[in-house]
Parts: C-alpha cells; sequence; structure tokens
C-alpha cells in the first residue's frame, strides 16, 4: 500500500527536519556540477537550495508522492528545477549524475541496501553521492508506535506496515557499500537534541512530528475516525510519558546516519 503524503504536516517541523539535510550536503565537495539529482524531493524546498548553490547545474527533483511534487512546482514558478514523479526504486537518470543526493527517504525501500549500488553506478566519473537516513527506529517513539499497533483490534494490517524500519542499517554497511563501489567514503552519525514547541502551543509535540512521517502509514489504514481517535488516543498517552514536556519544550533526541562517496576520475 502507497502512502500519502501531507505536504503542510510534514513542514511543521521544517527547522528540525532540514537541518540533517545541510550537514549533509556541506560535505559535498563539487564546484561545477552539470546533473544533480535530489531523489525523495518531497515538496521541494531543499531541491531549490541545490538549485541555488549551483546555478549552473540542470537540477532534477524525484518524489512518488503526486502531493508533494505538485506542491514543489507550485513553490517554483520559473521552473528552475525539473519536477519528476517517479519511484525512486525504479528510477533510471538520462546520464551520468555529477551530484545524487537522497535526504530522509532510503529508510522507506526496505531492500535499500540492494538499491544502494545501483544508484551509485549513475554517478559521473569524479561525481558525489549523499545519503541521510534516520537512525531512530529504537527509540520510544518508533518502539510504542510499534506496541500501540499490536494492541489495536486491526493489529495484522497494522504491524506488517513498519516492518520498512528495520530496512536501516548501521554507518558501517553503508561505509562498505560505498567503498565495494570504489569510492572514497565519508560516513558518520549525529542524534540532534531537538527541543518541540519551545513556546508550549502544542499539547502532543511528539505526537505531531510523527503525523508527518512514521505515523502515515497507520493513517493509511485506520481511516475511520473512533478506530483513528482511540490509536492516537493511546500513543499519545504513552509519548507524553516517554517525552516529558520541560520548561524550554520537549526534548526529542534523533539520531541520522550520513554517508557521502565521491567517485575518483578515470
Amino acid at each position: 500500500m502507497p502512502i500519502t503524503w501531507d505536504p503542510q504536516q510534514y513542514a511543521r517541523f521544517a527547522g528540525h527536519r532540514e537541518r540533517p539535510f545541510f550537514d549533509l550536503t556541506s560535505r559535498i565537495d563539487a564546484d561545477a556540477p552539470d546533473r544533480v539529482v535530489d531523489l525523495g524531493c518531497g515538496a521541494g524546498p531543499l531541491t531549490l537550495h541545490l538549485a541555488q548553490r549551483w546555478s549552473g547545474a540542470r537540477v532534477v527533483g524525484v518524489d512518488s508522492s503526486p502531493p508533494m511534487i505538485e506542491q514543489a512546482r507550485d513553490a517554483d514558478p520559473d521552473g528552475r528545477v525539473e519536477w519528476v514523479e517517479a519511484d525512486l526504486v525504479t528510477w533510471r537518470a538520462e546520464a551520468p549524475v555529477d551530484v545524487l543526493v537522497t535526504n530522509a527517504a532510503l529508510q522507506w525501500v526496505p531492500t535499500h541496501l540492494d538499491l544502494l549500488p545501483r544508484l551509485i553506478d549513475q554517478v559521473a566519473p569524479g561525481g558525489w553521492f549523499a545519503m541521510q537516513v534516520p537512525g531512530n527506529f529504537d527509540a520510544p517513539a518508533h518502539a510504542l508506535l510499534r506496541d500501540v499497533a499490536a494492541r489495536m483490534p486491526r493489529a495484522d494490517e497494522l504491524v506488517p506496515r513498519f516492518r520498512g524500519a528495520y530496512a536501516v542499517a548501521e554507518p558501517t554497511a553503508y561505509a562498505a557499500v560505498l567503498a565495494d563501489a570504489g569510492m572514497e567514503v565519508d560516513v558518520w552519525e549525529t542524534t540532534y537534541l531537538q527541543m518541540l514547541d519551545p513556546q508550549g502551543l502544542q499539547a502532543d509535540p511528539v505526537l505531531e512530528w510523527t503525523k508527518g512521517t512514521a505515523l502515515r502509514p497507520v493513517l493509511e489504514v485506520l481511516t475511520g475516525e473512533q478506530e483513528r481517535t482511540e490509536f492516537m488516543t493511546a500513543y499519545a498517552e504513552s509519548l507524553r510519558q516517554a517525552y516529558p514536556r520541560q520548561r524550554h519544550g520537549t526534548p526529542f533526541p534523533f539520531r541520522r546516519i550520513f554517508a557521502v562517496g565521491h567517485r575518483r576520475e578515470g
């Protein structure tokens, strides 16, 4: 079952969600690439940053969500970026790519470790491959989500929707894939201590965060108002205990895994 994304909900925490992208792309040392691709571009604000950074490049943003691509096109009236609705699993570049970025997207592909060599193979000599995935699937927000789903009457439909979470590997696995592809390797991880809702305007800020990402598979299954309310009430109560609000907001640690590869010339 495909996931329907809500661009507005996803953008509610734009500052926190965008920071790993800039940390990732800061390690790409490309001067004047001809072709730049952003796989899993979402609504496109970060892809537009790539177009601004490399103003002479042909920049392509690829995403499988029609609402996300539609919003991306609306935000790019000058057509600076070529927006493509496509599944990153089946996408193929028309020509070798000088910079290939995929940020917070591959975690939705359970087989992405097998996919990576094919993506890397599309990078031109002298080009760059950069990826970032969340590494927090053992965190309380995800563990509690799975626990609540397992207690629901429709658990047999909900629980399989989380199997993709186990696709994310440790940094050493990504380093090995890049090195096996003949790339110079730069791999690291960072845990951001995100302070959610410092103004105290949201009743359940961690729940609001997950509505934009981790909860999407649940919302695809639970379409009835009563069953959604039952699920959200139980999940929100568990989150409040796991992530208590403090004076300056709700601390929400979030681990990210980064991998950058540079293909040598020749």
